[in-house]
């Protein structure tokens, strides 16, 4: 059974254009007119199996973000479905589920609630979460004092330890520093080892290349490819350098 799966999978939002006359509202009320929507995502349809760590690449834009949000949970699609099988933790936008005047330790405590794991066990792996991190005495500092990659660093340590079946990535290492990141590298490989699935975003082909076997291709929210890592790369790729504009 696929832990995650898109099927025929759109979302679209409304196009912003700035401020509108009362007339456009009004008759927009009644029916009159519609605002315009663009598609996010339109017809995606993919898989991930147990046990697969699957790169989401693509330009600036091009709906990768919308498919982990939807695959989190955080949004729902105008059209087809999107099914989960199994616990999932999801690191998408930098500092997501912390509150800033609360201090590190009472947003550890939150956030592990928040991917579902009992008081009791979050109380048993804090010092765990705590190491990993890095942060030392500042877990009793509240949040709003942190640098950004140590609320990075912070939010990686929770998700990582409460042990999810699926873990979602959108970026955020790239906040990280080196050692931080080869730690975080390390814990990831693990996590793969031991049969869990991950599901990322990322701009970095050295990454893609080492930790995935597979890729999907997104552009202007349609899979153009889905596949072997190397070759989805290399395909992308060449389409970047025919499109540099593209690819910013």
């Amino acid at each position: 059974m696929a832990l995650i799966e898109f099927q025929n999978v759109s979302k679209s939002f409304p196009h912003s254009v700035g401020r509108e006359l009362l007339r456009t509202h009004i008759v927009r009320w009644f029916g009159g007119a519609h605002k315009q929507t663009f598609f996010a995502l339109k017809n995606l349809s993919f898989r991930l199996e147990p046990g697969e760590c699957v790169a989401v690449v693509g330009s600036n834009g091009a709906g990768k973000s919308t498919l982990l949000s939807l695959a989190a949970g955080l949004s729902v699609p105008n059209e087809g479905r999107v099914s989960i099988n199994g616990r999932l933790a999801a690191l998408l936008e930098l500092g997501s589920g912390f509150h800033p005047d609360l201090t590190g330790a009472e947003n550890l405590v939150l956030n592990a609630a928040l991917l579902g794991l009992s008081r009791k066990r979050t109380l048993e792996l804090s010092g765990q979460m705590i190491d990993f991190s890095g942060i030392g005495d500042f877990i009793d500092e509240p949040l709003r004092t942190y640098s950004s990659g140590m609320v990075m660093r912070l939010a990686f340590s929770i998700a990582i330890h409460t042990d999810p079946d699926i873990l979602l990535l959108d970026e955020l290492l790239a906040v990280g520093d080196a050692g931080f990141q080869a730690k975080c590298f390390d814990a990831m490989t693990e996590f793969r080892r031991s049969g869990k699935s991950m599901l990322f975003v990322s701009h970095s082909p050295g990454l893609v290349q080492l930790m995935c076997e597979r890729a999907l291709w997104i552009d202007h929210g349609k899979l153009m490819m889905d596949g072997d890592a190397g070759a989805v790369l290399e395909a992308y790729s060449g389409a970047a350098a025919l499109n540099p504009q593209a690819s910013t």
